[in-house]
């Protein structure tokens, strides 16, 4: 039998970590929940991140995903906004 819902840490840097006030936030998502929908809801709760949504790179478990991968509960997901640097 499936739970009704998971938690999972997410990990966050730069803009995410400025507009959220933390490196890291536990959520609750109900069963099902993708890698997408706790993007929706940070912007949600965040509007300024809204210019990020199409510019993020995700990461579960220390591997690449795709916004609409399924989340499992313990997952660890990382926001990677794009970054710009150099000399």
């Amino acid at each position: 039998m499936m739970p009704d819902s998971i938690t999972i840490v997410v990990k966050l840097f730069a803009v995410y970590q400025e507009a959220c006030g933390t490196p890291e936030l536990m959520l609750e998502l109900p069963a099902g929940a993708t890698v997408a929908d706790v993007r929706d809801r940070l912007i949600a709760k965040h509007p300024e991140l809204t210019q990020w949504r199409d510019l993020t790179r995700f990461g579960v478990n220390l591997q690449f995903v795709e916004p609409d991968t399924v989340l499992q509960p313990g997952d660890e997901v990382v926001f990677i906004p794009p970054v710009s640097g150099g000399i």
